[in-house]
């Protein structure tokens, strides 16, 4: 029986893997020691001489070469979250660590919001939020151009959350454009989606949705101009990363254009400074970050993390494992 060990933060632990997903896994590796955070490692790191396999998720450990020196006979990483940039490292892609992830699982709740808030925004639904709240009636009659029909919906990158929505939106009468440079032309066809310049999703989309990585080529990636741009009562969410849009000048762009609706659910910070006009904005919709798994819908990424061990443990291929070619253009 393989041995491992669970190293991650302690308040994400229980969620992730619940105990029944824990259980599971007991029968398929000898954990040979409590679970770990990255602090008790570093204290005794002689624990991680046995470990095969480490189970980990958000807080888990960076397999720098102190780390890997410690744990001569680590092959895989079981990943319970999305994001590795601050996991993998030129050592571990020496050392063919395998790092198989969750990264599907934990995009599976932000497609699920993301399709919400474009649908409840084809509806003019903040923006008749907005009425009532200042006017405390109801809106006069017909309300503001809504509704899902032969409306267009700009998605910027293809990534796996993109894609996700793409997939989505087939089943609504929508066109849907995606601005995605590393997309090519079948990807597009597959999703139904017409690949066009970005410049040409902020003029045309009645929504815009930003999933693109964070990566230095899309660090403020979308400007002022960009957002002077947009249609008439058009809708900006942004479930990827806060620091792919130039905030400052964004906000430069609402206040002015009070047609526009920006339902953001990351910032640069989070949360935004105390004195971020984000804050007063009457189009403006702040969530702080709740597009990812939360509370019971963590334990999906355990479940993933379990049958890629039970693929592990029978010699089958890895569904989720990370090959090096992605890592450049991983979030």
């Amino acid at each position: 029986m393989v041995k491992g060990l669970f190293i991650m933060n302690q308040e994400s632990f229980e969620f992730v893997y619940p105990e029944h997903i824990r259980t599971q896994m007991a029968e398929l590796a000898d954990i040979y020691a409590p679970p770990l955070t990255c602090e008790m490692v570093n204290k005794n790191p002689s624990i991680l001489q046995n470990a095969e396999v480490i189970f980990s998720g958000w807080g888990g450990p960076r397999l720098d070469q102190a780390f890997l020196d410690a744990a001569p006979n680590l092959k895989v990483l079981f990943y319970a979250a999305g994001s590795i940039k601050q996991i993998a490292t030129e050592h571990s892609l020496k050392r063919n660590i395998v790092i198989t992830t969750a990264v599907q699982a934990n995009a599976i709740p932000v497609i699920e919001f993301t399709l919400s808030q474009i649908l409840f925004c084809l509806k003019s639904g903040w923006q008749i939020v907005r009425d009532i709240w200042g006017k405390k009636t109801f809106p006069a009659k017909p309300f503001y151009p809504a509704g899902g029909y032969q409306s267009t919906v700009g998605l910027i990158s293809l990534s796996t959350i993109g894609k996700g929505v793409a997939e989505l939106l087939k089943h609504f009468d929508v066109d849907v454009i995606a601005y995605d440079p590393y997309a090519d032309t079948k990807t597009a066809y597959d999703l139904g989606v017409t690949l066009c310049s970005l410049e040409h999703i902020f003029r045309k989309a009645d929504i815009v949705s930003v999933h693109t990585p964070l990566l230095e080529t899309t660090r403020g990636m979308i400007r002022k101009e960009h957002f002077s741009m947009m249609k008439e009562n058009a809708c900006f969410i942004n479930t990827a990363r806060g620091a792919i849009i130039r905030e400052e000048e964004m906000i430069d762009v609402l206040k002015h254009r009070k047609d526009l609706t920006a339902v953001l659910d990351v910032t640069n910070p989070e949360p935004p400074v105390p004195e971020s006009f984000l804050y007063t904005l009457p189009n403006v919709i702040l969530t702080p970050h709740i597009a990812g798994s939360k509370g019971q819908e963590c334990a999906r990424m355990g479940v993933y993390m379990l049958e890629e061990l039970k693929r592990y443990v029978n010699n089958e291929p890895l569904k989720w494992r990370i090959n090096q070619k992605e890592l450049g253009i991983l979030a």
